[in-house]
């Protein structure tokens, strides 16, 4: 069966594995016969044809577009029928496409008699195993990552309290004056964050909130950054916590699990290995320590404390894709790029969080992450 992706290479990871360009307007990549073309506008293929890559390249004019535009027609007509015209003239009757394969398209095909299946799994597997280009991006976002969390942990350790609060330089100790810092260096670096997770106190018990405020004299702070690097459009993971005073002693023992757990996960990965079992493992570890895990827990429960979540996933073209380390079985290949990411949690009071960046090697695996884990800043 041929394969087709419409879209474009910013929001549509499964094109950008196949052109490694930032391309913002949508066009048409089709597998058809052992071949990779692209149907595209004429302006951008000379940048597709400096990649010395096997694809085919067919400007949009060969399928009429200059005709469709003086014809009178609307825009929304003339995608319409250049998109039917392109997908005809390449002979594709029957193609696999992505999951978020765009619905309009696929309206417009299906009334043309072309036949399209949806096959997710297809497209995540063959973006599994990291090419060069996406490996060197992921390396390059994670030394982003660690400069961003170097200048993060220093304004920590140089802050002073303040009453109930701290002050670093002068200034109010805040979640916001971190994330500020952390962008800057992230972009200086290369690479930019969407969002960026900086929590403290009750705030770090809830896994994805971004956090906000002014930062205790005494305190715990939770840094998770998940930045792109901007060239190859490949993410990196990496999360830290770090105490400010004098913290509860609880958080120290949870800190100090969390590390094990980290351990336990590096000595299980490996190609073959099943990442729900490793998660299993991994909770099985927690459940003799007295937390609670998805695992033991009842149900339809949610938890508010323990392990409350997967252990890791896939990084790459997204921050979150295959493979799962979860409750679902997902056997590793060497290739993949995983973040591991063990926390303890109990809302209400706080959380603890550390998370490196793996890459699964034909005998075992490769820590991309290179920052020490003290909790104290």
């Amino acid at each position: 069966m041929d394969v087709l992706i419409v879209g474009d290479t910013f929001r549509t990871p499964e094109l950008r594995h196949e052109v490694p360009l930032g391309i913002l307007d949508p066009f048409v990549y089709a597998e058809i016969g052992g071949r990779r073309v692209v149907a595209i506008g004429g302006m951008e293929v000379p940048r597709i044809d400096a990649l010395a890559t096997d694809l085919e390249v067919r400007a949009n004019q060969e399928f009429g577009v200059d005709e469709l535009r003086r014809s009178g027609l609307d825009e929304h007509a003339v995608r319409d029928e250049l998109t039917r015209r392109i997908v005809r003239g390449l002979g594709t009757v029957h193609a696999s496409v992505p999951y978020k394969f765009p619905v309009g398209v696929a309206d417009t095909l299906r009334a043309d008699g072309i036949q399209l299946t949806v096959d997710q799994k297809l497209f995540d597997d063959r973006r599994r195993v990291k090419n060069e280009h996406e490996l060197a991006g992921i390396r390059r976002a994670q030394a982003a990552s660690e400069a961003a969390m170097s200048v993060a942990r220093d304004l920590l350790r140089r802050s002073e309290p303040d009453n109930d609060a701290r002050t670093v330089d002068g200034q109010p100790l805040t979640c916001e004056l971190l994330k500020e810092r952390i962008q800057a260096v992230l972009l200086a670096h290369g690479a930019l964050a969407e969002e960026i997770i900086v929590s403290h106190g009750p705030q770090t018990a809830i896994g994805h909130d971004n956090g906000s405020g002014a930062i205790g004299a005494h305190d715990v702070v939770l840094i998770d950054l998940f930045p792109v690097n901007l060239e190859s459009a490949c993410f990196a993971d990496m999360t830290r916590t770090f105490a400010l005073g004098e913290v509860a002693p609880e958080l120290h023992t949870w800190h100090g699990h969390c590390k094990e757990a980290l351990d336990l996960a590096v000595t299980l990965i490996r190609p073959g290995a099943d990442g729900g079992g490793v998660y299993r493992q991994v909770c099985a570890f927690f459940d003799a320590h007295g937390y609670p895990t998805n695992v033991t827990k009842k149900p339809g429960e949610v938890l508010r404390e323990g392990f409350t979540h997967g252990l890791g996933h896939g990084v790459g073209l997204e921050a979150h894709e295959a493979p799962g380390l979860g409750m679902a079985r997902d056997e590793l290949v060497a290739g993949d790029v995983i973040a591991i990411e063990p926390g303890l949690y109990r809302q209400g009071f706080g959380g603890v969080r550390l998370e490196d960046l793996m890459l699964v090697t034909e005998n075992g695996c490769e820590v991309l992450t290179d920052f020490p884990y003290e909790l104290e800043a």
